[in-house]
């Protein structure tokens, strides 16, 4: 699905233009396209291609979709794929934006994201002086907007992993934090594979040798490569922080079975001093005083009850019971 066609020049609009009219505005000097597609059918790509010169196998890499993070040079052309990660509720969402960047064109694909990116297009011709750079401002402002997308599944991430450390002292949570925690180690791991390969990508953008089309605009590069590793970095701390967690709760789960053990075994221990007493006085001897004495039976009692009443203070004051 077409969401836009613009021409710009000199860091201005000229006009929405139709997709038929791409051609004409691309030869035309310091000018460029920007197009955007959502979903793109096989046909709207075939059309690119033959319109912007693309080369098939990016263009094959768009289509199939579902590609690691990368940037790729091809000749005179850079292709970009760069997951979009959303929250829904308390999964993620993970989407692609594919980017497909000339001299006088830029090729937005968008992929099972709901979220557009015409806050970028109003953010860059609000700022004519930077889009003066052209395509490559245009590649720089689209990187920045996912980049930026990540910082709210920080936040929510580290919020959720602050809730569940509220909780790993309380008894009988242990076994349910642990569930928690793998679950929320399992939507970092999504995270953390649209950040890392993008970070280690974007290297090529800035410093050294970089593409001639970003030759202008290494230091917008450079601070997109800055906010990615900062992500990077948070992404390390709640990994580490997890594993820290899940330690902790197994440990927690370990103490309330010894402590179940413990309880067990001291109410064990007192009706095996009972059980004792029983099987002594059960014998059937015939030399046996207690047998023949008229309080036999209810001291036989009292005794066993004492018995059981001291171990039970003693188990209650080493905490067992």
């Amino acid at each position: 699905m077409l969401i836009n066609c613009v021409a710009y020049q000199q860091g201005r609009k000229l006009a929405d233009i139709p997709v038929e009219s791409i051609g004409e505005y691309v030869r035309r000097p310091e000018c460029f396209v920007w197009v955007a597609l959502a979903d793109a059918s096989d046909a709207e790509l075939a059309h690119a291609q033959r319109e912007f010169d693309l080369h098939p196998l990016a263009v094959e890499d768009a289509s199939h979709g579902h590609q690691r993070p990368k940037i790729e040079e091809y000749g005179d052309q850079l292709f970009a794929a760069m997951h979009l990660v959303e929250i829904q509720g308390l999964e993620l969402n993970l989407g692609e934006v594919n980017v497909f960047v000339g001299q006088n064109f830029v090729l937005s694909v968008r992929n099972r994201s709901a979220k557009g990116f015409l806050g970028v297009r109003a953010r860059a011709e609000r700022e004519p002086e930077l889009l003066r750079y052209g395509s490559s401002y245009v590649f720089y402002a689209l990187m920045d907007a996912v980049v930026d997308r990540y910082f709210p599944v920080i936040d929510e991430l580290e919020a959720e992993l602050e809730a569940i450390e509220e909780k790993i002292f309380e008894p009988g949570a242990a076994r349910g934090n642990v569930k928690r925690l793998y679950e929320l180690k399992r939507r970092v791991t999504v995270l953390r594979h649209a950040v890392a390969p993008l970070l280690e990508a974007v290297g090529k953008l800035y410093g050294g040798r970089v593409p001639a089309l970003c030759t202008q605009t290494q230091d917008y590069f450079r601070d997109v490569a800055d906010h990615l590793a900062r992500i990077n970095a948070a992404i390390d701390g709640i990994r580490d922080t997890i594993g820290i967690a899940i330690q902790v709760n197994l440990s927690m789960v370990t103490i309330e079975e010894s402590e179940t053990t413990k309880r067990l075994a001291a109410w064990a221990g007192i009706f095996a001093v009972a059980t004792a007493f029983a099987g002594i006085w059960g014998m059937n001897f015939e030399v046996m005083p207690e047998l023949k004495w008229r309080w036999g039976y209810p001291f036989a009692l009292g005794v066993i009850t004492l018995a059981c009443v001291l171990l039970w203070r003693r188990f209650r004051r080493a905490g067992w019971l």
